[in-house]
C-alpha cells in the first residue's frame, strides 16, 4: 500500500516546486511532472523490471505546474488539465518516438479537484470535486462513457485511502457543518452510499491515513489523545479493540507521516511493517515500525529521494524512489534493520546474610536463639 507524496523539484530559478509522485497500487509503475521552469511533461517510471526506468510521455506544449498524473496498471498515464472552468482528462503514452494522447473528456466545475489514489483494480480512477457543503465522486479513466459522477457526498471531504482489492470501497475524512473530521467508508458500487468509519471521540478529528487490505492494519491521526495535536495511531478493520497511540511514534519537534505499508500479511496485522516519514529541522528521514515493537528504527533516506515514497515488498524490503543528476531514475532497497537485543535485567550483587537478619514475609526477621 502506497500514498502519494512532494517531491521537492528544482526548477530554472533554482527554487523549490511541489510536484506529486504517485506509485500504483501494485507497484509497478508511478508517475509525476518532470522538468523544469515552464518546460514540464508528464514522465512514466517503471518499477517491476530488473531495472527502474523512466519514460518521458512531453506533447507539443509544455503542462501546467498544476495539473496532476496518475498512473495505471497497463503503462499509460491519466493527466487532468484545468481549462477554464472545464477539466479535461486524457490517457498518455510512448509510440516510437512521440507521445500518444486519448481524450477521455471533460467535467465542468470551478470546485477544487483532485485525483484520489490510484484505484487497487489498475484501471479505474476516481477524482473528487470538493465543494463546501457537498463533495463529488467522479469515474474518470476506466469507465464506458467518458467522466461519470459515481457520488454526491454531503460535505466536505478531504484524503482517500482504499479499503479493499477491488477498487469498490473508499475511504474519506469528512466534515460536516463545523464539526470534527470523521473518515467515513463509501460503496462506489451502491451510488456512494456513506458509513461511519472512525469515531474515537465525539469531539476529535479523526483521519485514516493508510489501510492494508490484507492484514486489516489501520494508520490513523487524531487529536483524541492530545486535543489540538494530532497524535499517529493504529487500529484493525472490524476488530473491538481500541485504537492505540505509540509513545515511539510521537518523536518530539519532528513530524511523523506514514506512507506504505507492508502487502501479504494476511491477518497479521502487528507484523506488516509501516514507512514513515521523518521531517524535522534537520531535514528529512525515513522510519520503520511494527506494531508488536516499541522502538521506531529511523535511517537514511537515499540521496534525492522522492520524499514520502514508496514500495513494501511482501518480503520485507522498502523500495524508495530517488532522483540526481547522476541518477535521473533510481530505487534503493532498504530492508528493516534487526531489533537491538532486550537488555538483560539487572541483577544485583549477591552478599550472605545472617540467618537472623534475613527478612521474613511480612518484614518479620526469623528468632534464632545461640546455643
Amino acid at each position: 500500500m502506497t500514498a502519494c507524496a512532494i517531491e521537492a523539484a528544482a526548477d530554472g530559478e533554482g527554487a523549490a516546486r511541489p510536484s506529486k509522485f504517485t506509485i500504483t497500487a501494485d507497484g509497478a509503475y508511478a508517475a509525476r511532472l518532470a522538468g523544469s521552469g515552464d518546460a514540464l511533461y508528464a514522465e512514466r517510471w517503471t518499477l517491476d523490471g530488473p531495472e527502474p526506468y523512466a519514460v518521458p510521455l512531453p506533447l507539443d506544449q509544455p503542462e501546467d505546474p498544476d495539473a496532476q498524473v496518475l498512473p495505471l496498471a497497463d503503462g499509460r498515464v491519466l493527466i487532468c488539465r484545468r481549462a477554464g472552468d472545464r477539466l479535461t482528462f486524457s490517457l498518455l503514452y510512448p509510440t516510437g518516438p512521440r507521445t500518444g494522447e486519448l481524450f477521455l473528456g471533460a467535467v465542468e466545475s470551478d470546485a477544487e479537484l483532485v485525483l484520489l489514489p490510484p484505484s487497487p483494480d489498475g484501471t479505474c480512477a476516481y477524482a473528487m470535486a470538493v465543494g463546501p457543503y457537498t463533495t463529488e465522486l467522479w469515474l474518470v479513466a476506466g469507465g464506458e462513457f467518458g467522466p461519470e459522477r459515481v457520488a454526491d457526498i454531503k460535505g466536505a471531504c478531504t484524503g482517500g485511502v482504499w479499503l479493499d482489492r477491488t477498487g469498490r470501497m473508499i475511504a474519506l475524512d469528512r466534515r460536516l457543518d463545523d464539526g470534527p473530521l470523521k473518515a467515513v467508508a463509501v460503496d462506489l458500487e451502491r451510488g456512494g452510499e456513506v458509513t461511519p468509519l472512525l469515531q474515537i471521540t465525539e469531539e476529535s478529528d479523526d483521519r485514516l491515513l493508510l489501510a492494508d487490505p490484507d492484514s486489516g492494519l489501520l494508520l490513523i491521526g487524531s487529536d483524541a489523545p492530545s486535543p489540538g495535536r494530532e497524535r499517529l495511531g493504529w487500529g484493525v478493520l472490524g476488530s473491538t479493540r481500541p485504537v492505540r497511540f505509540p509513545d515511539c511514534l510521537d518523536p518530539a519537534d519532528t513530524a511523523v507521516s506514514p506512507f506504505a505499508v507492508q502487502p501479504g500479511q494476511v491477518l497479521l496485522p502487528e507484523s506488516c511493517s509501516v514507512a514513515l516519514r521523518m521531517d524535522a529541522g534537520a531535514g528529512s528521514w525515513v522510519g520503520m515500525w511494527t506494531p508488536t515493537s516499541k522502538r521506531l528504527a529511523q535511517l537514511a533516506a537515499p540521496a534525492g529521494w522522492l520524499d514520502g515514497t514508496g514500495v513494501w515488498t511482501p518480503q520485507g524490503t522498502l523500495r524508495l524512489p530517488y532522483a540526481t543528476a547522476a541518477a535521473p531514475c533510481g530505487v534503493a532497497a532498504l530492508e528493516v534493520p534487526p531489533a537491538p537485543p532486550e537488555p538483560a535485567p539487572v541483577v544485583e550483587p549477591c552478599r550472605p546474610v545472617p540467618l537472623q537478619q534475613a527478612p521474613l514475609p511480612g518484614g518479620r526477621t526469623p528468632d534464632v536463639k545461640a546455643r
